[in-house]
């Protein structure tokens, strides 16, 4: 056997097995696995604690992308690279509610009927649903009779996560429609500075200035469905893993910094109802946040676990001497001059027990050997060889996710040896690597 046809024969094992552990975590979860043409979500799909099906999933992803990227002439997988309209017909979905109005019809609905409910052409409408249901959302139970499935119900309008699927139809795909334009801009090219980013390049010429989150806050319905956007990561990334794998039992104070609405303090208030939580943000978001918990936590509210303090982290300390302060997706928000002034005040709270908590994505090296080195001294995963260290396509969204901060924030997803840089110029001391399978916790001490 050649070394070549053994690398495929290794990655074939590699799917194999990946493939049966997933398929062993959902029959312990539910008893069965699930089709690609259920209509009901899977009790797994909700889960808190989803490290073990994320594992399997990414060696499985990884797997198989290198062996159709090994097997399939470069010509066939370049232009699969970009002849990709997925998210064109997504956001046609999103913008008229087709998983909604799919709801009252789960045998399915004719393309026609479907077209004089939201009002576009049946034939072009049709196209568009083929394509996603080849893709697997939406299911094609007759020809030209549409349906919902497990995959389209993440759609609906009550689902978190569809909230995050239209930020990147809608801003994302503004700003990398002209991502190019602002690398070879003169004044932005070159610049770090938040006001600086792709979208905001699109936006300037519709006269809107600012950052982002500027933008973000000049429509109410705009800044609401950002913040239900930050509950869909729960999902998307497997967030709510730090409840169970970190103890938290060992804590009594928790400080979320930046912490929205609560899209991670509403689930620890009800999984570990013991600990004392403060959430720091600008007032408008805990307004939201106020409204929020009242409604959907309302015994943390009236037991006094839960306060509401405002804080704008680039010039003032949080409340000082809790036990943990956590940062979740906040530090990738923001380049390295003004994620440091964040790390910095956040330091100046610390008391000598005191630890911060960084739930982010961290970038995995493709040298292997550097990867090796990073898993031996940090405890990081590397995928087994023939697989790219790094997973390959199995870790994709993380690096698609650093360029959706370079298009929105002019920011960055960050490698161990970035966050390492910054931490360390801030006074934290790095204790321990909490590797949930996509994104990663970062526990520092005061150094």
């Amino acid at each position: 056997m050649s070394s070549n046809k053994a690398k495929i024969e290794a990655l074939l094992k590699l799917v194999n097995s990946a493939a049966q552990q997933a398929i062993a975590e959902y029959e312990n979860a539910g008893g069965d696995v699930p089709s690609i043409d259920s209509t009901e979500l899977h009790p797994l799909d909700d889960a808190i604690d989803q490290v073990a099906l994320k594992t399997a999933v990414r060696t499985l992803e990884g797997a198989c992308a290198q062996l159709c990227t090994t097997l399939a002439p470069p010509s066939h997988t370049a232009i699969n690279l970009v002849q990709v309209y997925d998210y064109a017909c997504v956001r046609v979905a999103l913008r008229e509610n087709i998983t909604n109005v799919l709801v009252d019809y789960p045998k399915g609905i004719h393309v026609n009927e479907l077209s004089k409910i939201i009002k576009i052409d049946a034939n072009k409408l049709a196209r568009l649903m083929r394509l996603l249901a080849t893709r697997g959302c939406y299911n094609e139970v007759d020809t030209d009779t549409f349906a919902n499935n497990r995959l389209s119900l993440i759609l609906h309008s009550e689902h978190p996560v569809r909230h995050m699927v239209s930020l990147h139809v809608e801003a994302g795909a503004k700003g990398a429609a002209v991502l190019y334009d602002t690398l070879k801009d003169s004044k932005m090219g070159y610049s770090d500075h938040p006001d600086h980013a792709a979208v905001m390049y699109a936006n300037n010429k519709e006269g809107i200035t600012g950052t982002f989150f500027d933008w973000m806050r000049q429509e109410d319905a705009r800044r609401e469905s950002y913040h239900r956007s930050m509950g869909g990561l729960n999902h998307i990334m497997g967030l709510l893993a730090v409840l169970t794998q970190f103890p938290f039992e060992k804590y009594s104070t928790v400080v979320d910094v930046g912490g929205g609405i609560g899209a991670f303090s509403l689930p620890l208030a009800k999984t570990h109802k013991h600990v004392k939580i403060t959430i720091h943000d600008l007032p408008e978001a805990l307004v939201q946040s106020r409204a929020v918990w009242a409604r959907d936590c309302p015994e943390a509210v009236r037991e006094n676990r839960i306060e509401f303090a405002e804080l704008n982290f680039f010039t003032q300390v949080p409340v000082k001497g809790k036990d943990i302060y956590y940062l979740r997706n906040i530090i990738h928000d923001w380049p390295d001059h003004e994620s440091a002034l964040i790390l910095r005040n956040v330091r100046q709270a610390l008391g000598p027990h005191s630890r911060v908590l960084i739930h982010d994505y961290v970038l995995r090296e493709l040298s292997r050997k550097q990867a090796e080195a990073e898993a031996s001294t940090l405890g990081v995963s590397t995928a087994p060889e023939p697989m790219l260290p790094n997973f390959g396509v199995g870790n994709m969204r993380m690096y698609q996710q650093d360029l959706t901060m370079l298009i929105l924030h002019n920011a960055k997803e960050r490698t161990l040896k970035n966050s390492l840089e910054l931490s360390t110029a801030a006074g934290l001391k790095l204790e321990k690597v909490w590797d949930f399978a996509e994104a990663c916790v970062l526990e520092f001490s005061a150094a």
